[in-house]
């Protein structure tokens, strides 16, 4: 994207944060910044358009997933260079001279209560760098073809996991198993169960 269209793309989300009250703008924060925590498994923008909805704020689906969006990597990218307060409002103000200083606030505040746990958190997560198993999908079939069954006819068990990536994406890894195999995994899964209940 060429600078200026950056820059005014940058500057309409501005403008769209703006229109929020500050209770509203440090709802929505607060939401982003929990999450960049670790303490939900991502961000709900449906439950942030219902907020907006409750207190008769209209934002089209786009224009709400590109404040997300910008909020995210702005707590993000602030969280990675372990910024002040005041090194954020800058950094926001450097990008954008449209911001209001009543949203500049909410977002110092905002960030110096939580900036410290997000930038903890970051680094947890730069250490572990695996994705959180968000679901998990099964059905049992049967194999007209495959490598791994001697004869066709043969059931197998199909698997689809959603995970969640360090970067807050939900992917989906899908695979099959024969019966035997899908056993051993269901055993595994009880052991790693059985051990996660003792910690």
């Amino acid at each position: 994207m060429p600078p200026g269209e950056e820059s005014n793309g940058i500057n309409r989300v501005v403008d769209n944060i703006s229109q929020l009250s500050p209770e509203l703008l440090a709802d929505v924060g607060q939401h982003i910044l929990i999450y960049l925590q670790g303490q939900t498994r991502g961000v709900d923008s449906a439950e942030i358009s219902a907020r907006f909805q409750r207190t008769g704020v209209t934002q089209d689906h786009e224009a709400l997933q590109n404040m997300i969006r910008y909020l995210l990597l702005t707590f993000r990218s602030a969280g990675k260079g372990n910024l002040s307060g005041d090194e954020l409002v800058s950094r926001l103000e450097g990008g954008s001279d449209k911001w209001p200083k009543a949203s500049l606030q909410v977002l110092h505040r905002l960030w110096s209560e939580h900036g410290a746990l997000v930038h903890a958190q970051q680094g947890v997560q730069t250490m572990l760098s695996i994705g959180q198993l968000v679901d998990m999908q099964w059905r049992l079939g049967m194999a007209v073809s495959s490598d791994t069954c001697r004869s066709l006819n043969s059931p197998y068990v199909s698997l689809l996991l959603k995970v969640a990536e360090p970067s807050g994406q939900i992917c989906q890894r899908s695979f099959e198993m024969t019966i035997p195999q899908f056993r051993n995994f269901h055993k595994q899964f009880k052991e790693m169960a059985a051990v996660m209940e003792t910690v």
